[in-house]
């Protein structure tokens, strides 16, 4: 989506969450990685199915990580799964009512990583 990474520029977690809070309706965990090489650099609202959605937005060197996240309470934990799409790695699972999405052109070992973080 170029032009349209961030609508939520900022590493700070506090703006961020009070956006996306008041847009979306939910707060998703929101995990500072960059000690681990995965700085935030932001967040926007997206919309699936009609949903509102959370985008965080992780960097890992000129790579750019789409965390996407959205409350869905009947659903049981799932493991990640991989998928790819037009060069772009999908990692997919369920945590504790939420749903995540990971997409990415990092390679598939570091994409496995970083939702490795994302889930400690």
């Amino acid at each position: 989506m170029p032009g349209h990474l961030t609508d939520v520029p900022s590493s700070d977690q506090q703006h961020r969450q009070a956006v996306v809070q008041r847009q979306a309706r939910f707060l998703p965990a929101v995990k500072d990685l960059a000690g681990e090489g995965f700085p935030l650099t932001g967040g926007r609202l997206d919309y699936l199915a009609g949903r509102p959605i959370a985008a965080l937005v992780y960097a890992r060197r000129q790579h750019i990580i789409n965390l996407m996240v959205w409350p869905a309470p009947r659903e049981p934990d799932r493991s990640p799964t991989v998928a790819m799409r037009q060069g772009y790695h999908l990692l997919h699972w369920a945590r504790g009512g939420m749903i995540y999405w990971a997409v990415s052109d990092l390679n598939e070992d570091e994409l496995k990583e970083f939702v490795r973080l994302v889930e400690r």
